[in-house]
């Protein structure tokens, strides 16, 4: 499909993600991937940082508010904790964290896994989409993600490398 990978090795795309049991048969599945140079706490510790705001084009999904650049003490999160907060408000849920590893929400009908990886080069930040959506709606969603989902994984890649 157009647009699901993005920065993933075939590999990556092959392991299991928390998010790849909510979607039995999914139409949309998509891989993105980003090489941090940072220890895997402090990848972990921007990924906690996504319940605060989406990390994206903040124009878009903030409202214009500018997503916190400073690491901030978020708590770990919590099965039923809101997954981030965008256009001013709380949205999607928390539905499986594997503490300092993975954390696995769901929103807008998609679920999604963000997974943080050590690696030779540096620490593997993992994300993998999947939906079950209209099949000609599918390869529209995978692209619109890629291009919100690889300015998020940089955007963390950025503040962790900078932290």
């Amino acid at each position: 499909m157009i647009g699901d990978r993005w920065g993933v090795t075939d590999e990556e795309v092959r392991r299991r993600y928390g998010c790849d049991d909510l979607a039995p048969e999914p139409t949309l599945q998509a891989w993105r991937g980003v090489t941090v140079h940072a220890e895997p706490t402090r990848v972990w510790a921007r990924v906690r940082q996504v319940r605060l705001a989406p990390y994206s084009y903040d124009l878009v999904d903030n409202l214009g508010r500018r997503s916190p650049q400073e690491l901030r003490d978020v708590q770990e999160p919590q099965v039923g904790d809101a997954f981030t907060r965008a256009f001013g408000r709380d949205q999607g849920e928390v539905v499986a964290v594997v503490p300092a590893r993975e954390l696995t929400a769901r929103i807008m009908g998609a679920h999604m896994t963000y997974a943080v990886e050590p690696g030779a080069d540096g620490t593997r930040l993992l994300l993998k989409i999947v939906a079950g959506t209209h099949r000609w709606l599918a390869p529209a969603l995978s692209v619109g993600d890629l291009v919100m989902a690889r300015k998020q994984l940089l955007t963390l890649k950025r503040l962790a490398e900078g932290d």
